[in-house]
């Protein structure tokens, strides 16, 4: 059997600023020392007089794409999303989205998959920050192919756009025909009619591989792919909830403010059915290998399958 291609997302950003560079002379793309790290280095290779290294000054960075939206230029703003997110929040809240400015936010490190960098590195709290600025898009890609799409659909979207990309090397799972990245509209991986997985980012491989577990204990399981955090998809989340009834959120962020809370607020407001928000429970993370930090914090495949059986039980 061929082995299943791997690949980080932070590799199909810095792939995909070159290809949207190519196609479109406005791009320019800023990073905060650390463009090996996010894969801008690429972009920087073949369009030098198109990148700006700012140092490590995440918030003069924000401030500085803030001003080259206002004279044309679409800037991608890129560093790891604990200081994307985190430490230049003031600047995106106020500098970018209260004017509504065309700046695109590549976000990447984030979640606990950052490993051996440890908690102050591993940002899962991103999400919940930027869901919360008004008019702020948020895109999270499970695989090579959708972090592609989703940097190419930022640039088509006049506005801010916040992108969460990962370090590990992750399946690549969209490489069918009929799959179609549209912004705000989610994707059915696998239908089911006992329970709904509803996952966003890395762990949308691993709960299809959980979905499998689960068929053999009898448990049909719809998988859903929410790669447009915001807007989310209010359709397939309401239908999900009434044809299945049960509903579990999976993420690689916090439980809190994340996808499970989007999720939540949906069905909460529109069709009230049973939910359990899988993710990183109210802790900080800890150093070590990622897979095996995704082990212990129950978000690979078998750790995701252990507590939906416990839920269902």
């Amino acid at each position: 059997m061929a082995e299943v291609k791997k690949i980080a997302t932070r590799d199909s950003y810095g792939q995909a600023l070159v290809e949207i560079g190519t196609e479109h002379p406005d791009v320019v793309v800023l990073d905060a020392d650390l463009a090996a790290a996010t894969k801008t280095a690429v972009f920087k290779k073949a369009f030098p007089e198109r990148h700006i290294d700012c140092g490590i000054a995440e918030a003069d960075m924000m401030g500085i794409a803030a001003g080259l939206s206002t004279c044309g230029k679409v800037p991608f703003a890129s560093t790891f999303a604990m200081f994307a997110a985190g430490r230049a929040y003031e600047q995106v809240r106020n500098s970018i989205g209260y004017p509504h400015l065309n700046v695109k936010i590549g976000a990447t490190h984030a979640g606990i998959s950052v490993g051996e960098d440890g908690a102050s590195h591993q940002c899962n709290e991103d999400i919940a920050l930027m869901r919360t600025i008004p008019g702020m898009t948020i895109f999270n890609p499970s695989d090579d192919i959708e972090a592609k799409a989703a940097v190419k659909a930022a640039y088509a979207i006049d506005g801010p756009v916040y992108m969460r990309f990962g370090r590990l090397a992750v399946p690549v799972i969209n490489d069918t025909p009929e799959y179609s990245f549209v912004p705000g509209k989610g994707v059915l991986l696998r239908d089911g009619k006992d329970i709904t997985i509803i996952a966003t980012g890395l762990p949308v491989s691993e709960s299809l591989e959980a979905a499998k577990l689960l068929e053999a204990d009898g448990i049909s399981a719809r998988v859903i792919n929410i790669h447009t955090i915001k807007p989310i998809d209010e359709e397939i989340i309401v239908k999900a909830a009434k044809e299945t009834g049960k509903l579990f959120t999976i993420e690689e962020h916090s439980i809190i403010g994340g996808l499970g809370s989007a999720v939540a607020e949906v069905i909460c407001e529109k069709s009230p059915a049973p939910m359990y928000r899988i993710g990183v429970r109210d802790t900080f993370g800890e150093s070590g290998p990622a897979k095996e930090l995704l082990h212990k914090y129950k978000l690979d495949a078998e750790g995701i399958y252990e507590q939906i059986r416990a839920q269902l039980s």
